[in-house]
């Protein structure tokens, strides 16, 4: 008999519950985050169902050791939005009365009564999962060093203006250097130019020039306007806590891209993803990475378009007709494809052409990318679903190939 069990999740502990295919409540308990846990879910279900395919367990979430011993298990997986949950609780309860015992029933009864509009976590191959924990960890850290770089350069204004003529980039390995041996102005002006080389090609700038050193030293050397002594020794402390995570950021970083480069060179759909234009390793990486390689996991391209959230969206009512950009979207992976369809512009001439071609009729510089990163979705489900690498000609027939 099929049974549906909802996993209220938590970090120390899940709450679980069980109802059969008419509602009725088999069981419910709360069980640890642990094998003990886990052991206590499978004696639960399996008082009514025999075979593994016969459970089918609701989640908010689609990550986590839980998930895995339960898809590990043959259990069917589905990974519920909590807005989806956050909705179907006011079928049972307006009020607005919460506890996590009864969220695990409204799991588990909402994956009963809509099945079919839910979908199931995908089985993705181990080595897509590789690429995945190591892209979206990659992603995170350039995320935190642009966040402190945008710290560190505030900061700066506010005492030490020179540093920001001097280093337009402050996440180089020169510009690094040279502000932990000198975060402040008065420390800037005791460096000399020599010293200032020396620091470029101790860090690895080997191919610095002394007129780099020159020009560095002479903005650094300037007449500015000036903090008393104690402030900037202040505001140079407080700099050096910025720059030190941000020198241990880039080596993480360096880390991480080498690792993603291995894993990713090695997963079979690599070098179709790499056949396309604008797609790079990382980028492919983060893009493998959040489609997965589950083959049936996509019916169409139109859902890869919905998922990325570049496929728009349409309000309708009365005479009211409203085409809008989708919201409801993996995050990262439409950050990825904005990346993507941009870097395609000064590698495919049909791209670069559609691009031109939707400004033209008016669209903005945004909304053009998103239609460019659009058609390059479909070309993607395309080269994947054929095993074929991609080809300019045929992704782009007629006018579409001619540059513009």
């Amino acid at each position: 008999m099929t049974v549906y069990c909802g996993i209220d999740w938590a970090e120390h502990h899940h709450d679980v519950a069980v109802v059969d295919y008419r509602g009725n409540l088999l069981g419910r308990r709360r069980v640890s985050d642990d094998i003990a846990g886990f052991t206590e879910l499978c004696e639960l279900v399996y008082q009514r169902a025999v075979d593994p395919d016969q459970v089918h367990v609701a989640i908010e979430t689609d990550r986590g050791l839980m998930v895995r011993a339960v898809r590990g298990a043959g259990f069917r997986v589905f990974a519920i939005n909590p807005k989806a949950v956050d909705r179907y609780r006011d079928r049972y309860r307006v009020s607005g009365a919460k506890s996590d015992a009864w969220d695990a029933v409204i799991l588990a009864e909402l994956l009963r009564t809509d099945e079919i509009r839910h979908r199931r976590i995908p089985a993705d191959t181990v080595g897509a999962e590789v690429v995945s924990v190591l892209a979206r960890a990659h992603q995170d850290a350039i995320r935190e060093r642009l966040r402190d770089t945008r710290r560190l350069r505030s900061l700066l204004r506010e005492y030490f203006p020179a540093a920001l003529e001097a280093f337009t980039d402050l996440n180089t390995l020169t510009a690094q250097a040279v502000l932990s041996a000198a975060p402040t102005p008065a420390r800037a002006a005791a460096l000399s130019a020599e010293e200032i080389l020396n620091l470029g090609r101790t860090c690895g700038r080997w191919g610095m020039s002394m007129r780099e050193a020159n020009r560095i030293h002479a903005v650094l050397h300037a007449e500015q306007l000036h903090h008393p002594d104690e402030i900037e020794d202040a505001f140079g402390a407080a700099a050096m806590a910025i720059l030190l995570p941000l020198r241990i950021a880039n080596l993480s970083i360096a880390e991480l891209e080498a690792q993603l480069g291995r894993h990713f060179e090695l997963h079979p759909d690599a070098e179709i993803l790499r056949s396309l234009p604008g797609l790079g390793m990382v980028l492919g990486a983060r893009v493998l990475s959040e489609f997965g390689d589950d083959p049936t996991r996509f019916a169409d391209a139109d859902g890869r378009r919905r998922y990325a959230g570049t496929a728009p969206i349409t309000k309708a009512s009365g005479k009211s007709r409203v085409v809008q950009r989708r919201r409801a979207r993996n995050e990262r992976l439409s950050d990825s494809c904005r990346m993507w369809a941009f870097s395609a512009l000064g590698q495919s001439p049909g791209a670069r052409h559609y691009y031109w071609r939707r400004r033209t009729a008016g669209d903005s510089h945004e909304a053009a990318l998103r239609r460019v990163a659009n058609k390059l979705l479909g070309q993607l489900h395309v080269c994947l679903a054929r095993r074929q690498h991609y080809r300019e000609e045929v992704a782009w027939p007629g006018g579409d190939n001619l540059a513009a």
